[in-house]
């Protein structure tokens, strides 16, 4: 059993932060990749795009339209990642979906979390 506990997200306006967080737990072995990907209002799921992640080597990877914006950590169990969203444009307005790729002893498995909204609006 995995889950994925989100937090965060809510209405700012434009050149506002938000913080998000996202805290993995459950059976597995280990984690490949721990992050976030967002969908706009008008897409697929097939069209979610990344918008930051943490990798098991620590390599941090970054959606292009957020690079120098978006910050993404971890705490040090490597279990929780944090993105804060600074200079939010109304372009970012998207659920937010946090993901997890992680292993047992055989495979690799992904997992979607519930979601969380944010919008950006004056």
């Amino acid at each position: 059993q995995v889950q994925l506990v989100e937090s965060g997200g809510g209405l700012v306006q434009p050149g506002g932060s938000l913080r998000l967080s996202c805290t993995a737990s459950g059976n597995f072995i280990g984690i490949n990749a721990l992050g976030w990907y967002r969908q706009g209002p008008d897409k697929e799921y097939k069209d979610r795009e990344l918008v930051a992640r943490i990798l098991s080597s620590d390599i941090t990877d970054y959606g292009d339209s957020v690079k120098g914006r978006f910050t993404i950590s971890t705490d040090n169990a490597k279990t929780t990642v944090y993105l804060q969203m600074n200079s939010l444009k109304p372009e970012d307005t998207a659920m937010y979906y946090c993901h997890l790729d992680y292993r047992d002893l055989w495979t690799n498995y992904n997992y979607w979390g519930q979601g969380t909204q944010v919008t950006v609006s004056a």
